[in-house]
């Protein structure tokens, strides 16, 4: 339990539309593997997998299970969405995974507040990107 909570409000736009994930804002407070590469700012590579979307999705559930201030809001056979809370504030991250292209799984991970996450998102999917191809 933190000993402050700035989760601030669970966005309602979030989830895939016609094969997307949300963009991320004009803040460095996000990362996305659907930005232009260019955007070195807010841009991460997908994770790459040879498995099945049920099984990548299933895989990638486990792991965030295992991780520590993580819930799992929704689970489907292609996308998978979790909320990350900072140990001291009670900052909320969103983090949402697409594998809806066989062998690409894409990423957003937003904080909720704030203008920066001082990189934690983007070390967050790396730490679960190795995680995942550590396991396969």
């Amino acid at each position: 339990m933190s000993l402050f909570s700035f989760s601030g409000q669970r966005p309602g736009n979030l989830g895939v539309n016609q094969g997307k994930l949300l963009a991320c804002p004009g803040t460095p407070n996000c990362v996305c593997s659907q930005a232009d590469p260019s955007d070195k700012e807010h841009f991460i590579d997908p994770i790459t997998s040879d498995k099945s979307s049920e099984d990548a999705i299933s895989s990638l559930k486990a792991i965030i299970e295992g991780m520590e201030r993580s819930t799992i809001n929704a689970a489907t056979a292609d996308y998978l969405y979790a909320e990350f809370s900072s140990k001291l504030m009670g900052f909320v991250d969103d983090v949402e995974f697409y594998a809806g292209q066989t062998g690409v799984i894409h990423v957003r991970a937003a904080a909720r507040l704030g203008k920066s996450d001082l990189g934690v998102n983007r070390k967050r999917v790396d730490t679960i990107r190795e995680k995942f191809q550590t396991a396969n």
